[in-house]
């Protein structure tokens, strides 16, 4: 119980500084058009791992939207892309709970949108956990289940939105745009992930 709570704390913790490094990169958006850090060119690890993605510039941008990438060893961009999953994953969970909300307003209207999005509730709720359970492993430099863990949160988020394809209800844009970005990002997790293991 004692090693939970400070796995917990240290999670917590790696939270907290990079939402601060969010803070930062938001900030210097605001300050200037379009995209606020020009890439020239993507350091050899980064490349490497990116081309093995199947949307290259996705994973280059969004690398690079924290500022320790450019000089981050693979431990650290394994910490990078899993904190950036795990802060996707708690976010659109949080979506979820304010998109049901307000469906609930709508009465028997919303029922069948109200049904879809509880059912992608509980499938964040195993996004998060898997990504926690990552987090906990990079952080004991325990790397094996780090890519399994990547692809159970990523299955997650197309089982959100291939529900709503099922049932013919279109998502709500900004949810159809977080199940798109996270499991792009799982992507990238899963490609660090094999840069331990000595997987292909």
């Amino acid at each position: 119980m004692a090693t939970h709570r400070f796995s917990h704390h240290l999670l917590s913790l790696f939270l907290a500084i990079l939402c601060v490094f969010s803070t930062t990169i938001q900030a210097a958006s605001a300050s200037s058009s379009g995209r606020a850090t020009t890439i020239l060119k993507p350091t050899e690890l980064v490349d490497g791992v990116c081309n093995k993605t199947s949307n290259y510039s996705f994973c280059v941008e969004s690398l690079y939207a924290d500022p320790r990438t450019p000089r981050a060893d693979s431990y650290g961009l394994a910490f990078v892309v899993f904190g950036m999953s795990y802060l996707n994953a708690t976010g659109t969970r949080d979506l979820i709970a304010e998109l049901s909300k307000k469906a609930k307003r709508g009465g028997q209207h919303d029922q069948p949108l109200l049904t879809r999005l509880q059912r992608c509730g509980k499938d964040y709720e195993k996004a998060v956990s898997a990504l926690e359970m990552a987090y906990n492993d990079l952080n004991s430099e325990t790397f094996f289940e780090l890519a399994e863990m990547a692809g159970v949160a990523s299955t997650s988020a197309e089982d959100c939105q291939a529900g709503f394809e099922k049932s013919h209800h279109s998502p709500p844009l900004s949810l159809s745009a977080r199940n798109h970005e996270l499991r792009g990002l799982c992507e990238i997790c899963v490609v660090v992930s094999k840069l331990f293991t000595g997987g292909t």
